[in-house]
């Protein structure tokens, strides 16, 4: 018994257990909505278990790392990754007009995931090396760091994914304490090239933002995923149909149900209280993110910390915005609802660097 408790502490004293609580009521959660989803296929959700294991597996070792190894590996795993950005420009395979992914011999790969993780790292080492001596240069070059790959994933096509590296980034730049004048500044800049994204989007895309503020005049094609969710979700109503009694699902009417628009089921499930546990979830999870960043010890540690918090709060808000229909469909899964393991890979990975970050103070220099 003795024995048993030390092997326990050893394997959980890195562990943040009110997160990882946190973490696994939401991965239940989505196991429970995607058995739904997929009409009771029970081979997708041991995928999707395996997934989840696989990801927790990472989400430990990692936790396991001090801070400063992970400070070591920041610049290596950026540059890693632009090089393989270019490798999927320049060799990736095609599928459905996209180039995303790199074939490696053994298995394929989506360098841009790696990225999600990659720039914020980046950037918050960059600015935790010129900490004493911040000048706007530095943001500039931070900046230079952050729009490099986002461009890159643009062009793939991969808006959704460089909609979250985007949003990582600027969020390592608003921690910093850039001031209100300059990101005004940006917002400006990136207002003004509205025009150059918008002649660089696919028809596909153009079709997506176009049919926003109307579904209905395409109503059997790019408005067709937003209308479907918008009613699987009003027709939940308060306390929903019940688990497994979702029509707008059952019936095949709502697209993409077990991956994007995984929300529309859990609505027609579960309704409105439903809905507003599962935020309470969400809520949690981001407020022990945000304590960790607040209570950090180093420049670097706070950058990282806030950036993986408020980035996976986008998640949230991109995915159940497109769902409701105030936000384009761009491809944005519920984070650890949705089916799908690079995705839950990556998201773990963070919070792993959270954990570390909150088990490691001592470790970490003050």
């Amino acid at each position: 018994m003795i024995e048993s408790m030390r092997v326990w502490h050893y394997l959980t004293r890195y562990v943040d257990s009110f997160l990882l609580s946190g973490i696994l009521l939401l991965m239940l959660t989505g196991l429970f909505t995607l058995y739904s989803a997929t009409d009771a296929n029970l081979g997708r959700v041991t995928n999707q278990a395996v997934n989840m294991l696989v990801a927790l597996g990472i989400m430990w070792l990692v936790a396991n790392i001090p801070l400063q190894h992970i400070m070591r590996i920041a610049l290596p795993i950026y540059v890693a990754g632009i090089l393989l950005l270019l490798g999927v420009a320049l060799f990736g395979e095609i599928n459905n007009g996209a180039r995303r992914w790199l074939n490696i011999g053994f298995t394929r790969i989506q360098p841009s995931e790696l990225m999600k993780i990659a720039v914020p790292l980046m950037m918050a080492w960059y600015f935790d090396k010129h900490e004493a001596t911040l000048r706007l240069r530095d943001y500039a070059v931070a900046t230079l760091l952050l729009i490099l790959p986002v461009l890159m994933i643009v062009r793939q096509p991969d808006l959704g994914t460089a909609l979250l590296i985007a949003s990582s980034g600027f969020y390592v730049l608003f921690l910093t304490g850039l001031s209100w004048r300059i990101m005004g500044a940006l917002f400006v800049v990136g207002a003004g090239s509205l025009p150059i994204l918008w002649s660089t989007m696919h028809d596909y895309q153009r079709r997506r933002v176009m049919t926003l503020l109307d579904p209905t005049q395409d109503a059997l094609g790019a408005g067709y995923h937003t209308i479907q969710s918008t009613i699987a979700i009003g027709s939940g109503g308060i306390l929903g149909k019940g688990w497994q009694h979702g029509t707008q699902t059952h019936l095949d009417f709502l697209p993409e149900r077990s991956t994007d628009f995984i929300f529309a089921v859990f609505s027609e499930e579960f309704g409105l209280i439903g809905n507003s546990l599962l935020l309470l979830l969400y809520l949690v999870v981001i407020g022990r993110g945000m304590v960790i960043a607040a209570n950090a010890s180093t420049q670097f540690t706070r950058l990282i910390a806030g950036s993986i918090t408020l980035t996976f709060f986008t998640y949230i808000f991109v995915n159940i915005g497109m769902v409701i229909g105030i936000l384009p469909v761009v491809g944005v899964p519920l984070p650890l609802i949705s089916y799908g393991g690079t995705s839950m890979v990556t998201m773990l990975l963070g919070f792993g660097i959270l954990m570390s970050i909150q088990t490691h103070p001592k470790l970490v220099k003050t």
